[in-house]
């Protein structure tokens, strides 16, 4: 508790230091997961409240809702947008994609800053096999209507996918998508390319733990320190699972004959509480994967395989939700419980109350955050030094010892 403490004060003394200039850092490549399958949340106007208290401006849903697109207007919030899985079939008809995009999108831009539309969701690993025969349809018309309709350009078309699209994963050198989708996914990436789109993953270490926690080390999907792995034909040293997940997505996209797609990921994240044969499901472990990987994200970092390209990540997710179905761990990703508090720090409570200190300086940008690019003329060595602090006061394995 005395080390705990001791990293504590240093750690405020450097970060009163840090916000006394006037600096925040930002990082262009965090955004996190809005799910609304719950029947407590707060309404949006506050939820948009909320993600700007603490310098969140990414953000992600699951559908078009009006009423959330209204409230994230002109709240310098991003935000991805997505198509349901049970409509694709119609979307698929050129005409109704244009109705669809004349309805649900071009009425709330340029206000609410909607950046991307994902079309459908796990649409390649769906329960329901027909689906994946109109999703590039469906990709290709909105594309087209949105052009047609003479919305921003700028807003890309694509898909999330899960880890399940993959033959093989390991080790990520060896990944491969599996033969009954190659066809399609051959298609959707050959659009990808074109209008230089990137993938979009949902990969959960997570998962890969519950199932074989006797053979996976914890402290490897935890991104804490331990040997890793490295790969044989690549000799790239893997420190973490996350970063050996996309670039087995890498690797699977490049055997299909496309290099050069960029790999996000769209969902990552630790339960909170899962029932009893869902080991790893603790507050801990959560707050150790999620706080570990926003430090990351904070550093700007890459995966081995590139490391010279930030890797951009979307937490899952924003609230627990109340409403889903499925095990206790479904119900339990959330950073924040309904009422707004926290279920536990990653540090954001750092971001919030240096936003409080650096409102009364003329010379902060409110635009600055943990999701967004630093302030303009902002000095490397100043990122360098928030980082350190930072390092000392979010949460890792070594602040839940006693000694």
């Amino acid at each position: 508790m005395t080390t705990f403490v001791r990293r504590m004060a240093i750690g405020y003394a450097f970060l009163a230091l840090f916000l006394s200039s006037g600096f925040l850092l930002g990082v262009a490549s965090f955004g996190i997961n809005y799910g609304q399958v719950a029947d407590n949340l707060p309404p949006p106007e506050k939820v948009v409240e909320l993600l700007t208290s603490f310098k969140l401006t990414k953000a992600r849903i699951y559908d078009t809702n009006p009423r959330v697109l209204s409230a994230f207007a002109n709240s310098n919030i991003e935000l991805i947008v997505t198509v349901e899985n049970e409509i694709l079939n119609q979307l698929d008809d050129p005409q109704e994609a244009l109705e669809w995009v004349n309805n649900r999108i071009k009425p709330f831009v340029p206000g609410t800053k909607i950046t991307a539309i994902h079309v459908g969701n796990e649409v390649f690993t769906d329960d329901d096999p027909t689906l994946i025969q109109y999703l590039v349809p469906a990709v290709v018309n909105i594309h087209n209507a949105i052009s047609q309709l003479g919305i921003n350009t700028n807003i890309m078309v694509t898909t999330p996918s899960s880890q399940a699209v993959l033959d093989q994963s390991y080790p990520p050198s060896n990944g491969s998508f599996k033969s009954e989708i190659s066809e399609i996914m051959t298609q959707f990436l050959n659009f990808l390319s074109s209008t230089k789109t990137p993938f979009w993953i949902n990969a959960y270490p997570f998962f890969a733990y519950k199932d074989e926690p006797s053979q996976i080390p914890l402290e490897y999907v935890l991104f804490n320190p331990s040997p890793g792995m490295v790969d044989p034909v690549t000799n790239l040293h893997y420190d973490n699972m996350l970063y050996a997940m996309v670039d087995a997505v890498v690797f699977a996209i490049q055997k299909l004959g496309f290099d050069g797609i960029e790999v996000k990921v769209s969902e990552t994240g630790w339960p909170s509480k899962g029932d009893s044969d869902e080991p790893g499901a603790t507050v801990q472990n959560a707050a150790t994967y999620n706080g570990n990987l926003l430090r990351r994200q904070m550093a700007g970092e890459g995966t081995p395989l590139r490391p010279k390209m930030s890797l951009e990540v979307y937490l899952f997710a924003l609230f627990n939700e109340d409403s889903k179905p499925g095990p206790t761990s479904e119900r339990n990703y959330g950073l924040f419980q309904p009422d707004e508090s926290m279920v536990y720090d990653v540090g954001l409570s750092n971001i919030k109350s240096s936003s409080a200190s650096s409102s009364s300086s003329a010379s902060s940008d409110p635009s600055v955050s943990l999701n967004s690019s630093a302030s303009k003329g902002s000095p490397k060595h100043y990122k360098s030094l928030l980082c350190w602090v930072l390092v000392l006061l979010l949460p890792t394995s070594t602040l839940w010892d006693t000694a």
